[in-house]
């Protein structure tokens, strides 16, 4: 099911062992789409520090209650690494964190979550698989994620902050349309599926859906989002209600109606592709 993210705000993170906080924003990756970290605002517990939440913690959410599970102690929050979240994350501080908690890393697989769909997947303990925690690591395995980190410390950061992307101008290939309204994730793979677009300073009370996919660029010094779609085609394509679900039905509409696939049918066909390997 499709989440607007805006929803998801100052639900509460509740650990093992009680509640850990609210969320405040998202960081997402600006190559893949997905988001990869939730902000969580600790409250008194931990002087109201701000923590980053993998979804590779959180369980099924509980909607009704608005509360996100998560598989890890407010201990191991309490003792996790530092890190700004006023300030882009690096792949070092990435490197850091998902060692600490024992995660692996996602980048490199041929799926969006290491070698799969799924951020689960990725969880201690899933289909067999093993890892250790920062804490129980030998030296060795120490110094080698450490060697790790020294080698991507310039690396490009690609975690960008959703609340900052609000607001984007989003520019057509004859002209503007609007700017960044939200965003509609995936609840079970956490990847950003569609981008609402707010064109009221152009075509009043209007919104739209675009997909990751069809952005040609972005130009974050400029606050801008270039798609590869007419004035027109946008104008005409089907209304975004957010005050109604969006189904498989509308999504396909919407899909036809620009002469795209839908982002199911490519992963499909990297899923095959993968099983085939």
């Amino acid at each position: 099911m499709l989440r607007n993210m805006k929803d998801l705000e100052d639900y509460a993170i509740r650990a093992t062992d009680g509640v850990i906080g609210h969320v405040k924003d998202f960081y997402f990756d600006d190559k893949a789409w997905v988001i990869r970290y939730l902000v969580v605002d600790t409250g008194t517990w931990l002087s109201s520090r701000r923590v980053l939440i993998s979804p590779i913690a959180i369980g099924r959410s509980n909607w009704a209650e608005k509360v996100l599970p998560a598989s890890i102690t407010k201990d191991q929050v309490k003792n996790s690494p530092t890190i700004d979240t006023e300030k882009p994350v690096s792949r070092q501080h990435e490197i850091r964190y998902l060692g600490y908690f024992g995660y692996p890393y996602y980048w490199g697989g041929a799926g969006i979550w290491g070698a799969g769909a799924y951020p689960n997947m990725m969880m201690p303990g899933y289909a067999g698989f093993i890892a250790t925690p920062h804490a129980l690591r030998t030296e060795t395995e120490k110094a080698d994620a450490q060697t790790e980190a020294t080698r991507r410390q310039d690396d490009d950061p690609h975690l960008r902050s959703c609340n900052v992307v609000i607001s984007y101008h989003i520019e057509a290939t004859d002209g503007d349309i609007g700017h960044v309204q939200g965003f509609l994730v995936d609840e079970d793979t956490w990847a950003i599926r569609y981008i609402i677009v707010d064109t009221s300073n152009w075509w009043l009370g209007h919104q739209v859906l675009i997909t990751p996919q069809w952005i040609e660029d972005v130009s974050w010094p400029d606050a801008t989002v270039s798609v590869n779609l007419t004035r027109l085609a946008v104008k005409s394509a089907p209304p975004y209600d957010p005050a109604t679900y969006l189904d498989r039905k509308q999504e396909l509409g919407l899909h036809e109606h620009y002469g795209r696939p839908g982002y199911w049918t490519t992963e499909v066909q990297r899923e095959t592709a993968t099983s085939d390997h």
